[in-house]
């Protein structure tokens, strides 16, 4: 008798929604921390409320505050749906399978909030400036790539 092995499409739902939202909620981290507040290229609403005065600064800030309590709620949902995939009886998880839900999730993270605050609303870009449309695009890029990667990782069947 031979058994076929899952393919990530018969990942449980807990890994497959756990590990997206959970890499979503990295991405947005990574967005917060690195290209907010270490390299300072934009805030949440840097094209609307330009943080040249202390009062828009302070705007930019608690909106980048709101966006890391959404970012935060991300992750502790994709955690506790993982460790609820932990439970009983299951076959073997695949590491490609929360690898390929990570990337998926960050890439989605990328391409929504490049879609709709980048080009849709405008409130911010990626980095203002002479360039900025070839950084969004960029962005909106490499969050495709993660998306494929994430996807066919995800599809890989069990070694």
């Amino acid at each position: 008798m031979t058994t076929s092995l899952p393919s990530d499409r018969a990942a449980p739902p807990a890994l497959t929604w756990g590990s997206t939202l959970l890499g979503i909620g990295l991405g947005g981290f990574f967005d917060g921390i690195v290209l907010h507040q270490l390299l300072q290229w934009h805030h949440l609403l840097s094209s609307v409320y330009a943080p040249t005065t202390l009062d828009n600064l302070k705007l930019n800030t608690l909106a980048d505050g709101f966006f890391h309590v959404a970012t935060w709620v991300f992750t502790v949902l994709g955690v506790a749906l993982l460790w609820s995939g932990t439970r009983g009886g299951h076959a073997p998880r695949r590491t490609s399978a929360l690898l390929g839900g990570l990337l998926l999730g960050w890439g989605l993270f990328n391409v929504v909030e490049g879609l709709i605050d980048h080009q849709l609303l405008q409130i911010h870009h990626v980095r203002p400036g002479p360039h900025q449309l070839a950084y969004d695009l960029g962005f909106l890029a490499w969050g495709a790539l993660m998306m494929m990667l994430g996807g066919a990782l995800r599809r890989r069947p069990q070694a």
